[in-house]
Parts: structure tokens; C-alpha cells; sequence
């Protein structure tokens, strides 16, 4: 009974950091992802990105995505991905967020 309880406060974190990071994601003001991206469920998307699907199976590493995030430009140089982390428009804990989201789509 007792393992039935951590699996199901486990899951409901897993869950609320899915949620948060879409609220940033969608968020204009924060991660602001609709942008650039169109993003299943998202308003007004722009094209300058990628479509974000399938993201798990073209990311199967979690740090990979996480990097991306961070700052894109230490693995393209070229990319107009804004640096979330390096500037701090997103903390570490709210890229995580993002990043359980995307694994998502």
C-alpha cells in the first residue's frame, strides 16, 4: 500500500511538471516556444523552427534536449533559438519543465 502511494505522488508530479512546462511553452512572456514553433494545441505559431512532434523518438536523450534549451548556440552557432538558460529567461527547473513537455509531443 504504501508503494502504491509514492507511484501515484510520482506520477502526479510527473504530471504537474508536463503541465507547467506547457503553460511555459505556450507562455508569450517566457518560453514563448509558439514563436517559432508550432506546438499541437498552441495559437498563432510561427515557422521560423521546426514543427515540435515526435520530439521523444528525434531527442531520445533527455540532456540533448536540455542543452538545446540551455543554449543552442554552443551546438549551432547560426540558430536564432534564443539561450534560455545562458540568459536566464527560463531557471534550470522550468527548462526541465519544457523539456518533460516536449517528451510529450
Amino acid at each position: 500500500m504504501v508503494i502504491g502511494a509514492f507511484v501515484s505522488a510520482g506520477a502526479a508530479q510527473a504530471q504537474s511538471a508536463v503541465d507547467e512546462g506547457r503553460k511555459l511553452a505556450f507562455d508569450r512572456g517566457k518560453g514563448n516556444c509558439l514563436t517559432c514553433h508550432v506546438i499541437k494545441g498552441g495559437d498563432l505559431p510561427g515557422t521560423i523552427g521546426p514543427e515540435l512532434v515526435d520530439i521523444k523518438s528525434k531527442y531520445p536523450k533527455r540532456e540533448d534536449l536540455v542543452a538545446i534549451l540551455h543554449d543552442e548556440t554552443l551546438r549551432n552557432p547560426l540558430t536564432v533559438m534564443p539561450p534560455f538558460g545562458r540568459n536566464r529567461i527560463l531557471t534550470e527547473k522550468e527548462i526541465n519543465a519544457v523539456v518533460d513537455f516536449l517528451q510529450t509531443l
